[in-house]
Parts: C-alpha cells; structure tokens; sequence
C-alpha cells in the first residue's frame, strides 16, 4: 500500500477540507506510512489500541461532574450550578473523523500478509465492534445519521463533492446496521474474557446488540405512545412502533445469549456482606466475574482523576477533595430491604424529629446496594468512618435551634460542630454540599487520590447484571411476564432485598436506576422511556426535578435526654438552586447548521 497525502471529507459530512495527518500516516517524529503500520503487526495492534481510547462520551469517571448534571448528584466546590434545562448538544456524539480511521485501519488489515487468519479476523472483528459502538452513540443522540459502511473518502481537487454527500439514515436503519454489525463479527472475537475487560469479545458484542435492539424497541414503542410523537418526515427521528416486538425479540435472544455462556454470573463473593459485594463487583479488577467490557487504567501514563478530586476531606491524601457528592433523590429511590418505601425518615407522624443513637442508624436495614454506591453519613471508607455533620442541635425555648461552624471547628468542650467533610451550604471549596459522597468508582488503593499518581479504577461499559435487565425489561415488553419477573428477582436476589411477586414498568425503572447509578444509563433510558420531561419536569420543589441533600446534626444539649443523638434535615441543595427541565426538544441533540450548509442532504431533528 502507497502513502498518499490525502484531503478527505473532514467529519464527512462536516466537507471542511483539510489535510490527513493522523496518525495512520505518521513517519518516525513526521510521518508513519501505510505500508510501515500494516507491515507490523505490533504496530497494527497499537493503532487498534488508540481507537479503544478515543471513545468515551456521555458519563464516565474521567469527568465527574457529568454525574451533577441528572438527579444523581451535585457539585460542591465553588459557586452554585444555574442550570436548569439541558444544551442541545448534550452528551453529543459525531465523529466520522474517527469513523475514517477506522476504515482505514479495516482496510489495512484485510490487505496486509503479516497476520495469521484467526489474528485477522479478530483485529477486524474489534475494529468493527467500536465502529458500530460509534454508531450506537451517534444513534442515541441524534436518531438515524450517515451509514458509510467500509469508505475510505478521499478527496481530489475538482472532483464532484457530491459524492462525498450521504443522506441521514432513518433511525431504524441505523439501529439495525449496529444489531447486525453485532451479528457479524460475533464470532471474529473471543469467548474468554480480556484483561481487565478491556477488549472486545463475543460477549461484548452481544451486549451491545442488546442494548440497542432495546433501545429501539423502546423508541418504536413509546416514541409512538405519545400525544404528539417525535418524527421527521422520512424516518431520521422516529421508528414504527409495529417494529418494537422484533426489536424486544432481538434483545432478549442477545441477552440470553450472554446469560447462557457460563462466562459472566452476578457476582456475589461475598454474601454475608451484600453491600461490599456490590461495590467490588463493579470496583475490583482482580478476579471479576461481572464485568464484560470497560475502559481501563493503568497506572503509569492511563489513571484517572475520580478519586482524587471526589474523596472526603476526611481521606484526602492530596490538596483536592469533595468536588461533587451523591444526592437524596438517588439514595431514597434505594429502598428497604423489607419496606419498598426508600424515603429516609426524619421526623414522626406528628413533625417531631426521629433521633438516632448514630448517623448511620438512619440508613440501616436500606438496600446493600446504597452502601456499595453511596458513602452516606457515619458509612465506613478505607477502614474508617465518614464524619458527616452539618453542626450541633440545641433546644432553646422549645424551638430547635442550629450551630454551625467552618469545617472541622469545635465548641468550647471540644465537641465537633461542623465536620470537615461538611456538609454545609457554601460556596466553599472541598467541603461537601449533599450530605453524601461516592462510594461506587472510588479508589481505596493507597496514593489514588493523589495528584502524582492518581487512580487505576475502571468505567465498566457492559456487565452481566445488564444482560438479565435487559432480559427482563424486553421480556416484559414481549408479554413474557413470568421470564421477566424471573430476571428481575435475580438482580434483587443478589442485591439482598425482597424479590418481587409481580412487577410493572415502573419496577424496571427504579432497579435499573439503583443498579447502574454513576455508569451512564439514568439520562438515556428516561429519554427513550420518552419520561425525561415528566421526571424533570422544571417544577420548583418537585421532589424529583429539583436537587436536594440530607444534613446530619448532633444533638448537644446537655440535659436533654435525646443529648448525644443524630436528627436529619432534608435541604434544597445551595449548588442546584434550579429544577432539572427537559424539554421536547432535548430527546434529540440538534443537527448543526454548518454540518447542514457542507451537506445539504442533512435535515434537522424535530424542535430545532
């Protein structure tokens, strides 16, 4: 294969015309030729290697306060978040740049004579997989967008550029280009599990085409449920909603696929102590048994900075701490392990405040899952416990009163009044605002939360857990009530809670919200549930839309016999002033005008 100088179709249907140089045609220090990567087969796997690093979009641990912008945390360092509605290019994913590279590397490998046949299939079979993950991630923003297949655009001066202009996919025809892409390659790829979850197998691929085959039977479905659907003219945006059992069908077929293997179980190491089993579940590398697929790190070069900006005050082992904490509303939607009502209780039937011998007396008996997610107050992290306290409690002429204090201060006796982990309602920096931090993705490996060497901690993208709800939610859309009650007990089951005798829609909903809490799914299973405007619905002081915390006090008032005792006050997070408010608009991320005036055979989505 010759290096040429290639002009290409920048993001193709950006048709910005630049020069390649990326590094498919790089030399040593300048310029690699084609014929030097696909002349190497340890250099063909390092190019492969640098695709699994570029993509990474919507939420994950190297950018934590995209956990702030749901109900699902806030930030506490600085001034207040204003944010109410959501940008038109939320979590937004268009990359044909990448979609290029990709291509060329596929080229490259089908051509090349340095790789024996099971090698060759397997590096196509990976490159494809991210292929078709890119589309997946364009698919949930934007609908239907450009399906290229293998083209390799190269430009030439005078040549007609309209050929170089493809017209948006439907949304259906995109999802089944991912689904059978899936299908395809299935087989190129391994049946054991990678390293650390870090390639794509068989497995992977299954997961993908599961998830989005429920995806889009959930548009086909819903989408089609509401008074005023959300369509475009020729399919872009919108999918037929006698589409959505085949769709369901698929998913289902996947899932079991992946739950059948015997590779990946629900990991459960550790059933005397469920909470712990969670957080390792999802947290631990060594010995895993749950996770298909993840970004990895590895230190040096690969960490991330989630334990070292998110840890408590308390554990900080470097200057940077409490940046962002975990909300009420996600901790109550956690419930009890025998009462399915999660709401912590705070006060008696008559408005009295509920005592508590110690702050974490308040969340006993809840979900094990909550521990292994959120470090609530008096919760063990590293061995010892978070001190979680607003300030003391005092009575004073029957009315409660409050003491606060800066962070770590104490009274005239020595006794703490406000804890150096917060919370408080401030606009100070490292000092928690919701009463809560994260437990899941944070690091207890010494030195992880440092500046110099930071964290190793994985972002699992596919896990077993997902295989068996996604199972359950597409059974229970099939009408296989008995098979979709039967996964969904499954995850109870392994969590430690009651199973279910029946379940509805609004079950499926509230497991996979405390499940996969922090792992990218809350803002995209609302939107194609088509719920997001109803959950954040912009209402002041709906206990959904709006973001609020949990302040623990100690009662020091000597001579009262409640002296010594943990109250709660439920607050309106300082940071978040402003209900969470999703519009029509935002279940689809705007088609840019300058991506329009290169290509005008793009249309818009609907609202724009």
């Amino acid at each position: 294969m010759k290096l040429k100088n290639i002009y290409i179709a920048f993001a193709l249907v950006l048709f910005a015309f630049t020069s390649c140089s990326d590094f498919l045609e790089r030399e040593p220090d300048t310029i690699l030729s084609d014929d030097q990567v696909f002349g190497d087969e340890v250099m063909i796997k390092s190019v492969l290697s640098n695709f699994y690093g570029r993509i990474t979009w919507g939420q994950h641990i190297d950018d934590s306060y995209s956990y702030t912008i749901l109900d699902e945390a806030s930030r506490s360092d600085s001034g207040p978040d204003t944010r109410q509605g959501f940008e038109d290019n939320r979590w937004r994913v268009y990359d044909y740049t990448l979609m290029r590279n990709l291509n060329q590397f596929l080229k490259g490998v089908r051509e090349t004579d340095v790789l024996d046949a099971d090698t060759q299939k397997m590096l196509e079979g990976e490159a494809r997989f991210i292929r078709a993950w890119l589309y997946f991630n364009m698919a949930r923003g934007m609908g239907g967008m450009p399906i290229i297949g293998d083209e390799v655009f190269d430009y030439t001066p005078g040549m007609d550029i309209t050929t170089l202009q493809y017209p948006r996919s439907t949304e259906a025809e995109i999802y089944n280009y991912i689904i059978s892409e899936c299908e395809a390659i299935k087989n190129f790829l391994p049946e054991n599990p990678s390293i650390n979850g870090a390639r794509a197998t068989k497995w992977a691929a299954l997961m993908l085409k599961a998830r989005a085959a429920v995806y889009a039977g959930s548009i086909a479905n819903y989408n089609n449920k509401m008074p005023n659907p959300i369509k475009t003219p020729g399919g872009e945006v919108g999918i037929d909603a006698n589409l959505a059992q085949g769709y369901y069908q698929t998913a289902l077929s996947a899932a079991e696929e992946v739950i059948n293997s015997g590779k990946y179980e629900l990991q459960l190491n550790k059933p005397d102590d469920r909470g712990r089993n969670f957080y390792e579940a999802l947290s631990v590398k060594e010995n895993n048994k749950e996770v298909i697929w993840a970004r990895d790190y590895k230190y040096p070069g690969q960490t991330n900075g989630f334990t070292q900006i998110n840890i408590p005050a308390s554990h900080a082992e470097d200057i940077d701490r409490a940046y962002a904490g975990p909300i009420l509303n996600l901790v109550e939607d956690f419930e009890y392990i025998d009462n399915r009502d999660g709401e912590i209780k705070i006060r008696d039937n008559e408005g009295n405040y509920i005592f508590y011998d110690r702050a974490e007396d308040a969340f006993a008996n809840k979900d094990p899952r909550l521990w292994g997610t959120v470090i609530y107050p008096g919760a063990i992290f590293k061995g010892s416990p978070v001190v979680l306290q607003a300030g003391q409690k005092y009575l004073e002429n029957g009315e409660w009163r409050v003491r606060t204090s800066t962070p770590g201060a104490t009274d005239e006796n020595d006794v703490l009044i406000t804890s150096i982990n917060g919370p408080n309602q401030s606009n100070d920096q490292y000092v928690n605002k919701s009463g809560f931090f994260f437990r899941k993705f944070l690091d207890e490996t010494p030195s992880a939360s440092t500046r110099g060497r930071r964290s190793e901690m994985w972002f699992p993208r596919f896990r077993f857990a997902e295989a068996v709800m996604i199972a359950s939610e597409a059974a229970f859309e099939l009408g296989q009530t008995g098979k979709a009650l039967t996964y969904l007990n499954m995850i109870r089951e392994r969590a430690g809670i009651q199973p279910l005798a029946s379940m509805t829609f609004d079950d499926i909903v509230r497991e996979r919200r405390v499940e996969f809490a922090f792992e990218d799914h809350r803002y995209w299973d609302l939107k194609r549930w088509r719920i997001a405007d109803k959950v954040w619905n912009g209402i002041q002081d709906d206990p959904k839309a709006q973001q609020w915390g949990l302040f623990p006090y100690l009662v020091n008032d000597p001579g009262n016999p409640n002296h010594g005792k943990w109250v709660f006050d439920k607050v309106k997070i300082h940071m978040s002033p402003f209900p969470r408010d999703f519009q029509m608009r935002n279940y689809y991320n705007f088609i840019d005008q300058g991506w329009i005036n290169n290509n005008p055979k793009l249309v818009k989505n609907p609202y724009q």
